[in-house]
Parts: structure tokens; sequence; C-alpha cells
């Protein structure tokens, strides 16, 4: 059985690994966004094949696909480890997914970094992964599925440093304007709760961990940033986002 277990709140991480796994056959999703799924009912087996995708948020797994992904045992599945980001670097995300998916019980075979729209300044990777990136990162899955298909369960070596980078967040929250409408699908979307559903023009910025699900997926489009900080932010992340990046396997 195939799987992806994404954690993608404004969907570029997952769209990244449908890309790699397109050449794959049919998988069965399991949305780690998801705040009402107990993730520990899942069970696998050492002939399970699963996709592990989540942005990196500062350099680091987000803390709450973290506690997620540390609910399922993979009973010797074999994992594959992608993470997206938008340009600046991944730092030390996959060597976390790595030990975490090690810890867990998984086999991890590969691993890849792809290039993906920065959710806070969609300037930054605008419209990644296009169409070149999507075949890029389907011939990534293919020589994936070769090694999964020939027994191969060599150790992969990924970039990254222990102790991990410190990431404690981002400052700024998303807040709702005068269009807000009350329809609560920001609320029903937000992993971690941090929108009142009776409610929903609030945030509570002690939950909120500024992942722009709400903003993309408000029908009204009545959440943002403050234009302001959103400014800040773009200045400051522009000279470390300049040039280009490639995705990359590693197998």
């Amino acid at each position: 059985m195939i799987y992806l277990c994404v954690f993608s709140p404004a969907g570029h991480s997952a769209t990244a690994a449908e890309a790699v796994a397109s050449v794959w056959g049919s998988w069965e999703m399991i949305d780690l966004s998801r705040r009402d799924t107990d993730f520990s009912k899942y069970t696998f087996t050492q002939e399970d094949l699963l996709l592990w995708a989540v942005p990196s948020y500062g350099g680091r797994v987000p803390a709450i696909a973290v506690e997620r992904m540390k609910q399922l045992n993979g009973a010797g599945a074999k994992a594959v480890a992608l993470v997206s980001y938008g340009r600046r670097a991944y730092d030390d995300t996959l060597l976390e997914m790595k030990e975490i998916l090690t810890a867990c019980g998984f086999v991890m075979i590969a691993a890849v970094a792809a290039l993906a729209e920065h959710t806070i300044v969609p300037a930054i990777a605008s419209g990644r992964p296009d169409a070149t990136d999507r075949v890029e990162l389907a011939a990534f899955g293919k020589k994936i599925m070769e090694k999964y298909q020939s027994g191969n369960d060599s150790a992969v070596d990924v970039p990254g440093n222990m102790p991990y980078r410190i990431y404690n967040g981002v400052p700024a929250k998303p807040e709702a304007s005068g269009a807000c409408t009350r329809c609560g699908a920001c609320s029903a979307a937000c992993p971690v709760g941090a929108i009142p559903a009776e409610n929903p023009e609030t945030t509570d910025p002690a939950l909120c961990i500024t992942c722009m699900r709400c903003v993309y997926r408000c029908p009204a489009k009545a959440r943002s940033l403050n234009a302001e900080v959103l400014a800040a932010v773009g200045a400051k992340l522009a000279p470390l986002c300049a040039g280009d990046r490639v995705n990359e396997l590693f197998i």
C-alpha cells in the first residue's frame, strides 16, 4: 500500500508530493493538518511505502506535524521524506524528518527537497512547483520507486545539523477584515484550532502558527497579514532568497 502523509496548509507541499507520486499508481492520503483524526489508528507493514511531505518552517519541521507524525508506528514500512521550501533554505528540516521517522519505526529510503511558493511572501518562488518542477519531481519518483521495488533499504544521508536550528515562529498572525462573512471555513481548516468557530473574525495568537491556511481557504479573501508587516518580512527575506535553487533528490 502507498500512502501520502502530508502537512500542507497552503497546498504547495501536497502539490510536490503528488508530483513525486504521480508515477506510483494509486495511494491513500493521510492529511496531517486535520485536527479530527486519530493518527494512531493507522497500521503499516514492511511492504508499505509512505511519502511524508511538510513545508520547512524556519529550517525545521512544523511542531504540530512532528506531534502528529509521532502518533504513527512505522513497523518497518519504507518512507520517503519530502520538504518544500520557499527558496531561502531548508536547513535542518530533512535531517529532523529522518530522525523522527527512524524513531517511529520507518525505514527512510529517499528524500526530496522541493522548491515551493513562499506561503507568507508569495512573490518568492511564485508558482512553484511549476510544470517543469512537476516533471522533474516525477522523475525523482520513478527513481525512488525503482529503489523501493529492488528491495534496497540502504540508508540515506541528508543535509542538516544537530542541534537543530532554533525556530520560534512568526510573530505576525493573519487578521480578518470587514469582508469576513463568518462562514467558518477558516475555523474548520485551521490545523491548530486557533480560530474559534463561534467567533471566526478572531485569531488566538498563542495557538496560531502563521501557516496561512486560513488565508488560502477564505472564500471572501477576508484574511491576511498586516500589509506593513508583510512588506517588512518581504524586504528581510529578499536578499536571503536571491538567485535560484534546485529540486534535490537524496537516494
